[in-house]
């Protein structure tokens, strides 16, 4: 359980049990619960807001392209504020590059799986991703788990950091559904540390990486964020961590439950997924292909 999540158990107008004393039986230093975190440069969210929906248009786009798109539209920053920004909310621009830095020590790096992968129903291949969504003011990480055959969104989370944990519990949701035979994600540090993929092996799962920079190695999850992006986020306001997990929890209820797909033979992911890989049309056959 993530630190946050720990925090939102305490129940400080609690006469019986102190907040020391829940603090104690969460494993939850005191100090961290009363810690808040400062409030964010106005103006970084303004500049990380942009950076977030141009990056939706143009995941292609790196540094000194960001830059100079911003400066364009009469935003006053440099390289190195867009560059700390970016790692700050997880972005990378996406075409292949040479491998520049090595991963943390004690993390493993695994293959690239898909290429030759045979997707013929699901639990095939499920993948895992993470995006920056905004808030009124601030900002929050949403990590998603996929099912590639029917676009099924298996669990999700929220968190304020970058923690290995969110990621865990969404894995962790995911598995009540079932087990995939390939699980695959990018090279992010949350992904290759022994506590995730140790989880995944424990499991029997045949761990998957996408090549450094190549965001299209994940392209279904890639998808989704778009759609989400587009049609929940960008409309709306959230206020409140609260307020953002209803109003994402009702969005995914709908992209599974009801939002129909082309790419589906104009299915929904849960009919996909929970019909037990009916056949279906040649577009999606060719699609899984790419």
């Amino acid at each position: 359980m993530t630190v946050e999540a720990k925090r939102m158990l305490i129940e400080p107008q609690c006469p019986e049990i102190p907040i020391a004393r829940q603090c104690a039986l969460l494993g939850l230093a005191r100090s961290s619960y009363y810690y808040r975190p400062s409030e964010p440069d106005p103006y970084d969210l303004v500049l990380m807001r942009r950076l977030d929906e141009q990056y939706t248009r143009t995941p292609f786009y790196g540094v000194p392209r960001m830059t100079a798109q911003l400066q364009r539209e009469g935003y006053r920053v440099g390289r190195k504020r867009v560059r700390r920004l970016m790692r700050q909310m997880g972005l990378q621009a996406v075409y292949p590059k040479p491998r520049l830095s090595k991963p943390a020590p004690g993390h493993r790096i695994f293959p690239y799986l898909l290429r030759t992968a045979l997707i013929e129903q699901p639990d095939d291949v499920w993948a895992i991703d993470i995006t920056y969504v905004r808030m009124h003011r601030g900002f929050l990480y949403l990590t998603a788990v996929l099912d590639w055959w029917s676009r099924f969104v298996l669990a999700w989370r929220l968190s304020p950091t970058l923690e290995v944990g969110f990621c865990l519990e969404a894995l962790e949701g995911a598995l009540t559904h079932g087990c995939p035979t390939i699980f695959n994600s990018d090279q992010g540090s949350q992904f290759t540390s022994e506590a995730f993929t140790g989880r995944l092996e424990r499991e029997g799962i045949r761990i998957s990486m996408d090549g450094r920079g190549r965001v299209f190695d994940n392209i279904f999850v890639e998808r989704l964020w778009r759609s989400v992006k587009y049609e929940e986020v960008y409309l709306n306001e959230y206020d409140s961590v609260w307020m953002a997990e209803d109003r994402l929890a009702r969005y995914f209820e709908f992209y599974n439950e009801e939002r129909i797909h082309q790419s589906l033979d104009y299915r929904t992911p849960a009919e996909l997924y929970f019909g037990g890989g009916r056949p279906i049309g040649p577009e999606l056959r060719s699609t899984l292909k790419t």
